[in-house]
């Protein structure tokens, strides 16, 4: 298991530093064209667009895996160990529930695309660039998911949480 959850964070980190250089390539690329040449190439703009899209999914991938998105955190301190983490346990089921509905019914959308056989630009077909929605949010949910578990299971062990632990 320890060996499929490196191989899944190392796929992520090493396609969100893909992304993130090959963007900043593009960008950087199109502005040179444009402004010392006077030309440009077509297809890089809404490139550039739909990998704003992925590094975006992924970015939040990356950040589920150890529970670090953006989050309010008005009550939390007022709560013992115990009770926060079954708050979080809820909270966790709550948003993998959400991030299911979000990859079904992307799935649903990535299969009707493909169904049409829409196209995107440059030939690329529509389905197989929106396919990071159902495939993002469904790792997503899995992530939340499993996370509400091992706290839900310390809140009913009482075990004692160490700050390294999964207490956030």
């Amino acid at each position: 298991m320890k060996t499929l959850q490196h191989s899944i964070r190392f796929i992520e980190d090493s396609l969100l530093i893909t992304l993130l250089v090959s963007m900043i390539v593009l960008a950087s690329g199109q502005i040179i064209l444009r402004n010392f040449f006077e030309i440009g190439i077509v297809w890089i703009d809404p490139l550039l667009r739909v990998l704003v899209l992925w590094t975006g999914l992924i970015g939040a991938t990356v950040a589920s895996r150890d529970n670090k998105h953006i989050r309010i955190d008005l009550l939390s301190r007022l709560f013992t160990k115990r009770v926060h983490m079954a708050v979080q346990s809820i909270v966790a089921i709550i948003t993998s529930v959400v991030c299911a509905l979000i990859a079904w019914h992307g799935a649903r959308w990535v299969y009707l695309d493909y169904l049409d056989q829409l196209t995107a630009f440059a030939g690329l077909p529509s389905w197989v660039l929106e396919a990071i929605i159902p495939v993002a949010f469904g790792l997503i949910a899995l992530r939340y998911l499993i996370h509400a578990y091992c706290w839900l299971s310390m809140c009913i062990r009482n075990a004692e949480l160490d700050e390294d632990q999964a207490y956030y």
